[in-house]
Order: structure tokens, then sequence, then C-alpha cells
């Protein structure tokens, strides 16, 4: 028997998500239709350093570092940071230089470790070397086309932006992990940043997958040296650039995110990592998150409803929101095959992305690139670090 109060209850909260599904719908009809309008044209041509840290070979990347080599843009110049002299990515790097002689690109390697976040080490190295004021920063798993250039550069004709940014399209190669893992763009990332910008009136963070900005403005927040040791290298940019009273743009066009082939035990663990690192630097916004979970919600509604008909009409609208939601923000909006081929695994994906939310809240431990570390108010701390303390402290008593 549920208490009447409780039962009102959840019928009342279980509408929230389904609320936020129509936000999600309105912004990205909104964000549609301005993408939509006249460009930026060609009213920027800044000459440009383009910042790749690189670690490991990703699936296909050699094609994706070449699709850097053949944009259409003036001056720009090709800068590879690898911080281990025997990783096996730099072969691949040397057959790029070889096949691209008339591009400027350079490879460092002799990367100083400042601290515990190996990227961001080897972001301080590459804005050092760089040769141009406009930075832009690119994950090594991404793929762009002729005109990314053009598309980021003239952003900054306006002196209030700092950074740019960009939502992807995924490319796969096909299994379930894979798929569901493509399909964070349409089920998260493109409507929590557009309706965060729709309720906040502006985007306070970047995506890795592009960080657009320049050496001034990196200089007035601190430089990559004040984040070596952090988590989440893209919220902290983004973060700190929206705190200086810059804008943080989205680009117009999405670029390209190869995903690798993995299990689906690999994929949970990326999951996981990504919520024990969104706790840790946003922590009410994470608690915040329960109320767009539309399907543990549906099914708690369903339960309390009382008759078969709210109970069916609960789960109706989920199903039906839910999947609209997706295809318009993935399919409709950025052209995403995943979305387009893979919208109907949404409700398997919003069961894990649940269960990873919950399991979240009990765990600080993470694998980044092999190497597994403990996540603390957005610090990485080394777990081989921890348990030399740890030792040090039981050897001293």
């Amino acid at each position: 028997m549920i208490l009447p109060w409780l039962r009102g209850a959840v019928l009342v909260l279980a509408l929230a998500p389904l609320a936020y599904y129509v936000l999600a719908l309105y912004c990205t009809w909104t964000y549609r239709r301005r993408s939509r309008e006249p460009g930026r044209g060609n009213s920027s041509a800044l000459p440009v350093s383009i910042l790749k840290p690189v670690r490991g070979v990703d699936r296909e990347a050699y094609e994706n570092f070449a699709s850097f080599c053949r944009l259409d843009y003036p001056q720009y110049e090709l800068l590879f940071a690898v911080a281990d002299a025997d990783d096996p990515v730099l072969p691949v790097l040397d057959k790029l230089k070889r096949e691209f002689p008339q591009r400027s690109i350079r490879v460092l390697t002799d990367v100083p470790q400042l601290g515990v976040n190996r990227k961001v080490n080897n972001l301080c190295k590459l804005v050092e070397e760089a040769r141009h004021d406009l930075l832009v920063i690119v994950d090594s798993d991404v793929r762009v086309e002729p005109g990314y250039l053009r598309e980021v550069a003239p952003c900054f004709a306006d002196p209030q932006v700092g950074c740019v940014t960009a939502f992807f399209r995924g490319l796969t190669p096909g299994g379930v992990a894979a798929e569901l893992e493509g399909l964070a763009l349409s089920t998260e990332t493109v409507p929590n940043a557009l309706v965060a910008r729709q309720i906040e009136g502006k985007i306070q963070f970047a995506f890795g997958w592009t960080m657009a900005t320049t050496k001034q403005v990196l200089a007035k927040i601190g430089g990559f040296e004040a984040m070596v040791n952090h988590h989440s290298d893209d919220f902290e940019l983004g973060n700190r650039v929206a705190a200086a009273g810059y804008k943080i743009q989205l680009a117009e066009q999405p670029v390209w995110m190869v995903f690798p082939e993995e299990t689906f035990g690999e994929y949970l663990r990326h999951e996981m990592r990504w919520a024990i690192g969104l706790r840790n630097v946003r922590p009410a916004g994470y608690v915040g998150l329960a109320l767009t979970f539309g399907l543990p919600w549906a099914v708690l509604a369903a339960v309390a409803a009382p008759s078969a008909g709210w109970a069916a009409g609960y789960l109706l609208a989920y199903v039906i929101l839910r999947s609209t939601q997706v295809w318009a923000a993935g399919a409709w909006a950025l052209g995403d095959p995943v979305s387009r081929k893979s919208w109907w695994l949404a409700p398997l994906r919003d069961l894990i992305n649940f269960a990873t939310w919950m399991a979240g809240f009990f765990s600080d431990r993470v694998r980044w690139r092999g190497v597994e570390y403990h996540v603390r108010q957005g610090l990485l701390v080394p777990v081989a670090d921890q348990k030399q303390r740890e030792a040090s402290r039981a050897d001293a008593h």
C-alpha cells in the first residue's frame, strides 16, 4: 500500500525529466535554426597553432591526423606532444610528416612532468612552443572537415569570445558498447549543453574535442600550468575562461569523434571515469541530474500510479519524448550517424547511465590511459602515490 502523499510526490517528480526532454527539444530546434543562418564566412584568417596532445595509437589514428593536414586555411601549424620516447604513435607521426611535407608539422617529445595529468603536461609544452597566438586544442581521436578552421577562427573577431568549442558526430566500428558510447552525444552532451545555455544564458565549459583560445586568455587564467593536477582539463579551461568574463561560443559545425573498438567492460569503466569526474567538478549539478533520468522515474511512476492507464501514460510519454529528443539532437540537428542508426538503444543507455551515476557516489577511483587514479575535489591522485604515502605513515607509527 503506497501512502497517498508518497504516490503524489512520485507522480509529480516523474514529470521533471519529461519536462526536461521537452525543453531539450526546444533548445535543439533553436540551435538548428541558428546553425542554418548565414555563417561567419572568411571574416578572419588569423594564423593558428593546432595543438594535439597524444598518447598511444587510437583507432584510425593516421586518418584522424591527416584530416588536419588537408584543412582549407591559409596559415596554420600542427604540433603534437608525446611524453614517452617509445610511444607507438611516433611512427604514425613520422609517416604524417613524410606524406605532408608542405605542412608545418612538429612533434615534441621533451615534455616536463609538471603535474599528474599527462595530457595537461603535454599542453603546457605545446603552448610554450606554439608560434601563433590563436590556439586550437583537439583530442587525438578527432577528425575534421577541410573547413574546420574557417568555422572556428572567425569567432575570435568578437573580442569578448575567450573560447570556442564544438559538438561532435560519431564514427564507431560497430558493436553495442561503441554504439552506446556514441549515443552520449544525443542523450547527454547536446541536451545538457543546450539546456544549460538556455537556463544560464551562457556556456561555462568546453569540450576536449575542440577547445580554441588565445595565449592572452590563457595567461589571464594562469595557463595550463594551473590545471596540471586536475581531472577534467576541458571543464577547467571553459570554467576559468567564463569566470574571467569571456564568452564561450559553439562552433557552427561539429567535428568527428572516432570511437575505439571496446568491450562492454571497457565502456562501463569509461562511463564511471566521467561520472566520478563530473561529481568532483560539479557536485551540485551532478546531484541535479537525478531529475533528468526519465527511465527510472517512469518506472517509479508506473508502480505508484493509481491505475493501469496512468502507468501506461508515464511509460509511453517517456518512450516517445526520449526517442524524439535523442533523434532530434543527434540525427536531425547534427547529422550524427550513430544517433540515426542506434537511437532505439537510448533506454539501455539511460539505464546504464543511471546505474553509473549511482555508483559514482560511492567511488573515486578511475583508470585513464592505463594509469589508476583517485579523483578528489577535481584533482588526480595516482593510486601508487597514495599507497606509498599510506605505507610511509604506517612505517612512521
